[in-house]
């Protein structure tokens, strides 16, 4: 029986600015071009971000492939250290200003509609060197400021915003498991941190609405990965890790940017383990009285979790792990090339869970995808790499997802990650997510057999039986 979607359905991909577009006529750094200048070998075969995609350069014809593999909808980001010259008045960089005025039109002319972040990781690493980063509640401020600046100078033709991607990848990465820049462990601090990404969103937001951008028709959100939870078994012990893990991992900033407030279970939590962040009434009132209108949710793989072998109130660091441990389910499906389990009907509790917890607000699919390393060995005589596993992966997930639209959660959209094979951090191109393949040497793109077989459904905005 063939799954028909909703009208109007968003099929479509996603990627980011510091992913995509390269170094050229970049005023400022952000904490990985720093990286990547001050420690290469962090990053895998040593290739940085100063040549990406090459978007900057080919975002026609860029742009061109992205119409051909059927997508009606795009999410990148504007770079803070691309559009602003400087971070305290929030001056723009006027070449910057026609780069992104030229893609936002070049988007609109084949038919794609834009969607744009303001935040992917890409701290401008000046503001780190010199207040802390996220840290520091200036820095959100300096943050509104290139808020406010996007939507004046785009708002006329980008009716979708977002303001972070994945918040709590920057406090687990910089903060807590030092897998981004500065890779520091420092329990208080990622739980400001955490505090502070909260309440840039809800001063966006409030910018946002104080400019009327409403009132056109559009609508400001957040873009969440959201890790369903999953206990290793119903014992009292399994069932309170895995609680804390949702608490620390999903609902630290799903709950405030629907409900305007933070778990108080959570609250609780920090404030008896001695690391509860500074935080006013005033700021409060922000967060709660500027919730999001819409919600992306980035999916790749569950958390299974167990009580901890450990007693969490063993003496050493603080992290929010010491409450749980990883559980790795036997007989599970892993993609072992990323090394993460492969689970699709955990779209479908995510779907469940905003419908019953969360107004069932308007959500989409912001990024979903698989990262498959050497996908040379895949390619067939003509250059195509026969990616049948991506094809069966995304097939898996949206059998889910139309499930849950069926029972009644309003999800408008699917977005892939990624249209084209872009640099993932230190991972740079080691896995490969996109429907289009990137040669990184001679910057030529190739429609993947996925990315034909994506644009049927697009197109007919419906997914056959296999």
């Amino acid at each position: 029986m063939q799954k028909v979607f909703p009208d109007n359905f968003w099929w479509g991909a996603a990627t980011s600015g510091p992913q995509s577009e390269g170094r050229f006529n970049k005023k400022h750094a952000n904490v990985f071009d720093y990286w990547y200048e001050i420690e290469p070998t962090d990053f895998y075969d040593q290739v940085g971000p100063d040549v990406t995609s090459n978007f900057y350069n080919s975002f026609k014809e860029d742009i061109a492939l992205m119409k051909e593999v059927g997508l009606n909808s795009v999410r990148t980001s504007i770079q803070w250290t691309r559009l602003v010259d400087d971070f305290e008045t929030g001056a723009v960089n006027e070449d910057a200003v026609r780069f992104y005025n030229a893609v936002i039109d070049e988007f609109i002319s084949a038919g794609i509609r834009p969607i744009m972040n303001l935040h992917h990781f890409d701290l401008p690493v000046a503001l780190y060197d010199k207040y802390g980063g996220w840290e520091s509640k200036h820095v959100v401020d300096l943050y509104v400021k290139l808020a406010e600046k996007c939507f004046k100078l785009f708002g006329d033709r980008v009716k979708d915003w977002f303001t972070h991607n994945e918040p709590i990848v920057v406090v687990e990465g910089e903060y807590l498991h030092q897998f981004h820049y500065p890779k520091i462990v420092d329990g208080k601090k990622a739980v400001q941190v955490a505090y502070n990404l909260n309440l840039a969103s809800a001063k966006a937001i409030q910018a946002f609405r104080k400019m009327g951008l409403q009132n056109d028709g559009a609508r400001i959100g957040i873009i969440l990965n959201l890790t369903p939870t999953y206990p290793a078994s119903d014992s009292p012990e399994d069932l309170a890790a895995a609680n804390i893990a949702e608490l620390f991992n999903n609902r630290m900033f799903l709950d405030t940017a629907v409900h305007g407030e933070f778990p108080k279970e959570l609250v609780e939590l920090f404030r008896k383990d001695g690391v509860l962040w500074e935080s006013t009434p005033e700021e409060l009132a922000v967060i709660k009285e500027n919730t999001i209108d819409v919600l992306g949710v980035n999916f790749y793989h569950p958390n299974r979790v167990k009580a901890p072998d450990v007693a969490p109130n063993s003496v050493g660091a603080w992290l929010p792990n010491r409450y749980f441990d990883e559980f790795n389910m036997p007989g599970r499906r892993m993609n072992i090339d990323r090394g993460w389990e492969i689970y699709p009907k955990a779209l479908y509790d995510i779907a469940i869970n905003i419908r019953d917890n969360y107004k069932n607000i308007a959500w989409f699919v912001s990024e979903n995808g698989m990262g498959i390393s050497n996908e040379e060995r895949f390619m067939n005589e003509a250059g195509v790499v026969e990616d049948d596993y991506r094809i069966d992966f995304i097939r898996e997930h949206l059998e889910w997802v139309h499930q849950g639209i069926k029972e009644g959660s309003n999800c408008f959209g699917y977005h892939l990650w990624t249209p084209i094979d872009c640099w993932s951090w230190a991972n740079a191109y080691k896995n490969r997510y996109g429907l289009i393949s990137t040669n990184i040497h001679t910057q030529i793109k190739t429609i993947k057999k996925s990315g034909h077989w994506f644009k049927t459904i697009a197109q007919t905005n419906t997914l056959d039986n296999k």
